[in-house]
């Protein structure tokens, strides 16, 4: 059957790596599909009977295997109502990032991992809880970001539409659309609800920037901004701390913020450049199958380190916030992050629609689960009261790169001293400084 053949290829993979070898039994030879549309159907409950993670707790096998009778027992005239069917049948898990892609959404976002996107730069998901559909994060320097929508901003109404039961597909077809045009969301923040109007645009994301920011006491800093961990994030970044080094910066602030996250596997690498030894991510999956990744011992840099967090940082951002607070490598300062645990595969299905379908749960080095809880922050800072420029984004005017920038400074300034202290000279006088030094650091 052409569905063994596509279960057999080397899946697409987003946000995860794949769990191979996992056997399906003999349900997966019981049915013979009257037409392509059931097949579809059923490619897409074989993935989620093998490899689905449930962290509800509220899924049964039993009820799944009674849905895949039903569904199949149906008449399919088009594929709009195969796709409406499986739809229907995901609906029963309790998982808002379970879904399935017509080709054309599938294809999107491939091409969105790759590092471009068609659209208004925003990653939205649906929550079981309340049926509301929240954004993760908007992406930088798009028409979302500039037109100040923020993570956690539930859509009310796309185009005077009401999203109230609406799907995540059904959204996305309404948001995305020619380049040029207009789309109009309508916001709820809080308690209170507002309307922008955006314009669609086809968006190159470069996922990296880097800087020199000179500190008032002539301290050299590199500034590392990641905006997506999408393909080209890894080299981007390697790249961005092989050329500050050069520069000899004296430590780094690594910016996080409104990252909604991506690859997995660039997450990792991520992780790497900074972290030389020692766990950075544990994957768990249904079967309690453990993988662990660690680092390879080619960190890139080991000067002090401060990672920029808030609200809008998830998924990819959390592995790599989580490694390095885990790790103790760096501080972590700003807001209690988006808290996405979970990882997700992208499977192509037998007629080029696909699923991104939950197949692990992440933990952090230290053990912990954050889906839902986020990551805390060693210092927590809010962002400015008056929004700020996109230029001023990591600059003294930007309130928790300041914050960040001055915990640098104060972790430099003690490494430094420590450095000077030589406890086979007995160097008492470098000993009184530190301990003097000490006593601020603990009122900052």
């Amino acid at each position: 059957m052409q569905i063994r053949k596509l279960l057999k290829k080397k899946f697409i993979v987003l946000f995860a790596t794949t769990f191979s070898g996992i056997s399906f039994g003999n349900f997966a030879e019981a049915t013979v599909l009257n037409n392509s549309y059931k097949e579809v159907i059923d490619h897409v409950w074989q993935i989620v009977y093998r490899d689905f993670l449930d962290s509800s707790g509220k899924f049964q096998r039993s009820n799944w295997i009674k849905l895949r009778k039903e569904f199949l027992s149906r008449k399919y005239s088009d594929s709009n109502e195969a796709y409406d069917a499986i739809r229907d049948m995901l609906s029963n898990l309790d998982d808002s990032y379970t879904r399935f892609l017509e080709p054309k959404e599938f294809n999107q976002m491939r091409i969105d991992t790759s590092g471009e996107l068609t659209g208004v730069g925003i990653q939205i998901v649906k929550d079981k809880e309340s049926d509301d559909l929240i954004i993760i994060s908007p992406i930088e320097d798009t028409p979302a970001f500039n037109a100040g929508i923020k993570a956690r901003d539930k859509i009310l109404s796309i185009d005077d539409i009401s999203t109230k039961g609406m799907n995540i597909e059904d959204a996305v077809k309404l948001i995305r659309g020619q380049r040029g045009t207009k789309v109009k969301l309508e916001i709820l923040r809080g308690s209170k609800s507002f309307f922008k109007v955006l314009s669609r645009e086809k968006i190159e994301i470069k996922s990296v920037s880097s800087k020199v920011n000179r500190t008032k006491n002539d301290l050299l800093i590199g500034y590392v901004r990641i905006k997506q961990f999408n393909a080209n994030a890894s080299k981007e970044t390697r790249d961005a701390i092989n050329d500050l080094e050069t520069k000899k910066v004296a430590g780094y602030v690594l910016d996080l913020r409104s990252n909604p996250g991506g690859l997995l596997e660039s997450s990792i690498d991520i992780s790497r450049h900074f972290i030389n030894t020692g766990v950075i991510v544990s994957t768990l999956s249904k079967d309690g199958l453990k993988v662990t990744k660690r680092g390879n011992g080619q960190a890139l840099t080991n000067k002090p380190l401060v990672v920029l967090v808030n609200e809008g940082s998830a998924s990819a951002s959390e592995i790599v916030s989580g490694a390095i607070k885990d790790n103790k490598r760096g501080k972590l300062v700003g807001k209690t992050t988006f808290g996405k645990g979970l990882v997700q595969s992208m499977r192509t299905l037998v007629d080029g629609s696909g699923l991104t379908v939950t197949v692990a749960k992440y933990l952090t080095p230290s053990g912990t689960d954050i889906n839902k809880s986020g990551i805390v922050p060693d210092i927590e800072v809010k962002m400015n009261t008056t929004p700020i420029l996109q230029r001023e984004i990591g600059t003294r005017k930007d309130k928790q790169y300041r914050a960040g920038e001055n915990e640098l400074i104060n972790i430099i300034k003690k490494e430094n001293q420590l450095s000077q202290f030589n406890p086979a000279t007995k160097n008492l006088s470098a000993l009184q400084k530190i301990n003097k030094e000490n006593k601020v650091f603990s009122l900052y």
